[in-house]
């Protein structure tokens, strides 16, 4: 039997602190994942539904998108898949009654875990203008509020759609379809928060703004390069893959400021091996400083230019363009300034350099680590241009990896969410179904985010997500929000943008991706597009939490029909019916979506074509790979400052709170902690077990304060701190935005330490 909730917020107030661990996975996690399930599901409920996960007839886990491989175990999930799927699939249940006894004041006091923690989303919920509290409301009821503030709009710009990364393929394409027949490009999604300085970079230098690689170019490579990402906890189920590449000869480099216990050894609890001894992964430790990851790739190009054979100067000529520019910039790359930028030492450059050399092929993987600073875009086409330097684009186990995070963030992307469509997207749009979308790039997040400050925009509408935990600078993004005339949010569960509330505010539950998806004609299923660009089918086999959800695709369906009405001639009641009509539009409107159906029907689905991974064919305006020569920038830090990361814990999923603790870095019963290193710490006299207000640093002169964090002494690169977002995302500016991409600075924050009053 499933447990009851939590009826209030745990205290935070004295976080326990242990040694970090050494090792990712084992028991441990089969122990934990198993406490979670069965608190969220019961037994039963927990053995049949886990068993379904990542399996070729069941349900792609709500977690990352990290790629399944062909042959599947029959727990083909990691402990994080484990708890995403426990609480989409928990029986536990938020009902009108819920609402009624808590009063939006009051939930707007509760923490995310709490909130989390209370299950699943029953009604459709409309909180009036004036009202203390959510009250049901018919879906039709719902439609209307929607369908007459749209319609009083001066503008559809006024309208703001956003889209999270857990949306379906099918529920996306219709989503962007509808926004646009409505008039706007205004489609923000969580990629603006995450891997769009990797976009960015990757259109303008291969063509493409994905990942080359596939899963089986990792067990391919020579050398795998891990930076900026932790897997161990953000991608549990990469470290398979890591220690399959390991056993196949590959060498590991790993490039973070912080020691993941993930990249040191990982005990796979599939195998009896794995359990007891485990697998080191990681062959070289590079503690980076925050945000000199550029730096370090350019003096690698520098060395490998100073390197006679080094280069793969046929592929060069062949294939690049730019490369005297680049190669002129390369070889100007100082020691000493890198060694500044880095923290590194010359005898760790230099022995990356003999695994670089000692390399045929290698595979560059990134996360966050490297895309959330303001140079993050050059940082990007740096690694690139390491990559282009010994040919290792299109080559069989070699290439660029960018990992994403939630599940179907690159599908998304790929059916059209974009605030800034490519014009022959939009062509094809217009001719398959006969409407004029509109031209004008519209709002990305942090332009939306301004847009809701300044009154230019006046309805916010959330497909998925919880848009006002995962954004940057809390006060002014909830302000923001407050100034909405309306705010609407697609919803499996209760979470803190559903507590910050335009005047009038509307929650719609949802089927989430476990649940069985039953239309007019019959049983439906959705598909996604992983890391990899591999696109798959998902069917949901769990009763629906409750009879009044809708699928996302019957959302949107019945919305643009409330709102389009007869103007619009698309088939929303068929495309609402059966899915499969949907893709029979998609495969006439996006490359490598031909004959649709037909394929996803198989059972490992199909990978969509990538121009330089598969003939070295490069969509750029050069028509071939672009080398750049961008000036090396890193952040300087002010005397008695440090330089802090936002990142998660391990109990933590995007801005979903699992738990309290984060196991693999010592840390339990709490999230205010942040963690320096012993010597900075003694250098500012902060003692271990000290409470500290983070207060950030920025040239607008506005205070921003976390108030009340614990001090961990912890093995942080010097200079550089870390601590848990949601609860630090108030220290990122809005306007500390990466150039180009415009993607939230968030991991290279100065900061001072203050003693704190709170603590």
């Amino acid at each position: 039997m499933a447990s009851k909730p939590p009826a209030s917020d745990p205290v935070q107030d004295a976080p326990q602190v242990a040694a970090p661990q050494h090792h990712a996975a084992g028991l441990p996690a089969v122990k934990h994942s198993l406490k979670m399930a069965r608190e969220q599901m019961g037994v039963k409920r927990t053995a049949l539904t886990l068993l379904r996960v990542n399996q070729k007839d069941g349900f792609d886990c709500p977690g990352c998108a990290w790629p399944e491989p062909e042959h599947r175990h029959a727990a083909e999930f990691c402990e994080n898949g484990a708890k995403a799927v426990a609480e989409e699939a928990t029986l536990r249940r938020v009902t009108p009654e819920f609402f009624a006894a808590h009063p939006v004041a009051d939930l707007a006091t509760r923490s995310g875990y709490w909130l989390g923690q209370q299950g699943r989303l029953t009604h459709p919920m409309y909180l009036a203008e004036g009202a203390d509290r959510y009250e049901p409301v018919t879906w039709e009821r719902a439609f209307d509020i929607v369908g007459d503030e749209l319609a009083a709009l001066a503008s559809p710009d006024e309208a703001v759609f956003y889209t999270s990364g857990r949306t379906s393929n099918e529920a996306a394409f219709l989503y962007q379809l509808f926004a646009r027949e409505y008039g706007t490009n205004n489609l923000p999604d969580c990629s603006n928060m995450c891997h769009e300085s990797s976009g960015s970079a990757l259109t303008e230098t291969i063509g493409v703004g994905k990942g080359s690689v596939l899963l089986e170019d990792l067990y391919k490579a020579d050398l795998i390069i891990v930076a900026g990402q932790n897997p161990g906890t953000n991608h549990p189920r990469m470290l398979s893959a890591l220690e399959k590449a390991k056993a196949g000869g590959a060498r590991i480099i790993s490039v973070n400021p912080l020691p993941e216990a993930g990249l040191e050894k990982f005990k796979n609890p599939q195998t009896p091996k794995g359990l007891t001894k485990g697998a080191s992964l990681t062959d070289l430790f590079l503690q980076i400083r925050l945000g000199g990851d550029q730096a370090l790739f350019r003096l690698l190009n520098k060395l490998i230019l100073d390197t006679e054979g080094a280069t793969d100067d046929a592929f060069i000529a062949e294939h690049t363009h730019g490369y005297e520019e680049f190669a002129a910039a390369a070889r100007a790359a100082d020691w000493d300034e890198t060694l500044t930028a880095t923290g590194l030492s010359r005898a760790d450059i230099e022995r990356a350099l003999e695994m670089v050399l000692a390399s045929k092929r290698t595979v560059v993987c990134w996360a966050m680590g490297l895309t959330q600073h303001k140079h993050s875009v050059p940082t990007i086409r740096e690694v690139v241009n390491f990559l282009l330097l010994r040919g290792n684009i299109g080559r069989p186990g070699a290439g660029v990896c960018p990992v994403r995070g939630h599940s179907n963030v690159q599908g998304d992307r790929t059916m059209g969410i974009f605030e800034r469509p490519a014009p022959a997207f939009l062509d094809a749009l217009e001719k398959e179904f006969g409407f004029a979308p509109p031209r004008e790039h519209g709002f990305d997040v942090v332009r939306a985010i301004r847009a809701l400050r300044d009154g230019e925009a006046k309805v916010f509408f959330a497909m998925g997500g919880n848009f006002v935990a995962a954004s940057p600078d809390t006060d002014v993004t909830e302000a923001a929000m407050r100034r909405a005339a309306l705010t609407v949010h697609v919803s499996t569960k209760l979470n803190r943008s559903h507590t910050v509330t335009g005047a009038r505010a509307l929650i719609l539950p949802t089927l989430g991706r476990t649940e069985r998806d039953l239309q007019g004609s019959g049983e439906q299923f959705v598909t996604v597009e992983d890391s990899m660009g591999m696109v798959h089918a998902s069917r949901g086999r769990l009763e629906p939490a409750s009879t009044h959800l809708l699928s996302e695709p019957a959302i949107v369906a019945r919305l643009a029909r409330r709102v389009l009405g007869s103007a619009s001639s698309t088939p929303w009641e068929e495309f609402e019916k059966d899915y499969a009509t949907i893709r029979d539009r998609v495969a006439r409107v996006i490359p490598g979506f031909e004959d649709f159906n037909a394929r996803v029907a198989g059972p490992n689905g199909f990978a969509l074509p990538h121009g330089p991974r598969d003939e070295r064919r490069f969509a750029t305006a050069t028509g071939k790979a672009n080398f750049t020569a961008a000036p090396v920038e890193y952040p300087r830090l002010p005397e008695g400052r440090l330089l802090l990361q936002t990142l998660r814990s391990h109990d933590q999923y995007n801005t979903t709170i699992y738990g309290l603790d984060d196991r693999y870095r010592g840390i339990k019963n709490g999230r205010r902690v942040v963690l320096v290193n012993a010597g900075d710490a003694r250098d500012l006299s902060l003692a271990e077990g000290s409470y500290v207000d983070l207060v950030s640093e920025w040239n607008d002169g506005v205070e921003r304060r976390a108030p009340g964090f614990r001090v961990v002494h912890y093995p942080t690169a010097r200079g550089c701190a870390a601590a848990y977002y949601p609860e630090t995302n108030v220290l990122v500016p809005l306007d500390a935005t990466a150039d180009t991409s415009n993607t939230p600075a968030s991991k290279s924050v100065v900061v001072r330490l203050e003693q704190s009053t709170t603590g």
